[in-house]
């Protein structure tokens, strides 16, 4: 056999594109699939297969034609049933179809950090209709955080401040959905000084932890993010603990073995659990410039059974986002220059996606300084010099 694994991977975006590349370096080959053709990991996989993930027939079907020694989630919208049916029936899911199906869903997660491993977490409550999301607004109180249970990149997510906004803020919810589920999660606003992901790795040797990530959010989704993130040895040493239990409770499966990207709040020493995705985080494409292995390189290896270090260090270093602003199918990028030749310590990254939207991410930019603050003004400089330009007939 001339690879070592062959590797199925379930959504093709920035995200699998780098673990694509990762993977690939190690020797596996990778059947890329996703909703629409030529989606980012496409590009660069051995094969691919365009179906929708939530159609479980489809999905057993290039599960079946491939027979893969690793099916690898890169969304959240599966159709995790037909995970679960699949590991019965002997394939390998990463890092487990019970990571898949609560993770899938906030509701699930969120259950199962507050009320199984006692995590530390805000109020919350779940609702199916508007008058369902009035009573949980009634109970907690605002402001609060409404989004859907499931969703991708913040989607459909908004802050209520009074009960005036809480219609607008499910219409936003439920139109912003992933999957077929009509389902919100109404969460306590909580006035933390910073949020972390904590890239956490369950592997062959036991579990390792990257530097903590900073993050700033808009709409939901992330803009920059900075690594490491300055926090007191207390406030980390809990968002471990925290991290570890989590992820142990989720390995399910053969192993469990892979990257998770953990969410807290942190207010003052106070650490609270936010949300889990068991894969590379949006927020760790700081790691392709902060860290000699990245997250996909560490996910790689991971699922692989390859050897992770104990110790993960990261240098100073920030990404800030390229984001589009509207419809197309006829557009370029200009500016590329401009921005790497801000400083010899920046890099860019230009995710091929094949269309824009308003607010979609195409691209990052990176940049490593001497502190993590100095880093973000650079990235953020170096992301504004990069421009998407729409041609007029592909609007």
């Amino acid at each position: 056999m001339s690879h070592i694994a062959t590797i199925l991977l379930l959504g093709s975006g920035e995200l699998g594109r780098e673990f694509v590349i990762a993977a690939k370096r190690l020797g596996a080959r990778v059947i890329a699939c996703d909703s629409y053709d030529d989606a980012p990991a496409m590009q660069l996989a051995d094969s691919r297969e365009v179906f929708s993930m939530l159609d479980g027939a489809a999905l057993r079907a290039a599960a079946e034609k491939h027979m893969p020694d690793l099916i690898v989630p890169e969304i959240e919208a599966i159709r995790t049933e037909m995970l679960a049916e699949l590991e019965q029936e002997g394939f390998k899911i990463v890092p487990s179809a019970r990571a898949a199906q609560l993770t899938m869903n906030r509701d699930a997660i969120r259950d199962m950090a507050a009320g199984e491993l006692g995590l530390v977490t805000s109020q919350y409550g779940y609702a199916e209709s508007f008058a369902e999301a009035e009573a949980v607004a009634e109970r907690i109180g605002y402001p609060l955080v409404m989004k859907p249970v499931m969703s991708s990149s913040g989607k459909g997510q908004s802050k209520v401040d009074g009960p005036e906004a809480l219609e607008a803020a499910w219409q936003y919810a439920v139109a912003n959905m992933r999957g077929d589920r009509a389902r919100v999660i109404c969460e306590q606003f909580i006035a933390f000084d910073y949020e972390i992901t904590l890239l956490t790795v369950r592997h062959v040797s036991g579990i390792s932890f990257c530097p903590p990530i900073g993050h700033r959010q808009e709409r939901g989704d992330y803009r920059e993010s900075w690594q490491p993130a300055a926090m007191s040895a207390d406030a980390l040493a809990k968002a471990q603990d925290m991290a570890a239990k989590v992820v142990m409770a989720l390995q399910g499966g053969e192993h469990g073995w892979g990257l998770y990207g953990v969410e807290f709040f942190v207010k003052g020493e106070e650490v609270i659990f936010s949300e889990l995705s068991p894969r590379p985080h949006d927020t760790g494409m700081v790691t392709l410039a902060s860290q000699n292995l990245t997250e996909f390189d560490l996910h790689a290896r991971a699922i692989l059974g390859l050897p992770v270090p104990d110790n993960i260090a990261a240098r100073p270093t920030a990404s800030a986002v390229i984001l589009a602003d509207r419809d197309s199918a006829s557009f370029a990028f200009e500016g590329l220059g401009d921005a790497l030749a801000l400083s010899p310590e920046v890099d860019v990254r230009i995710f091929g996606k094949p269309v824009t939207r308003p607010w979609r991410r195409m691209g990052v930019a990176l940049a490593r300084a001497g502190d993590a603050a100095s880093a973000v003004e650079l990235a953020k400089a170096a992301a504004a010099k990069v421009q998407i330009v729409y041609s007029p007939d592909g609007d």
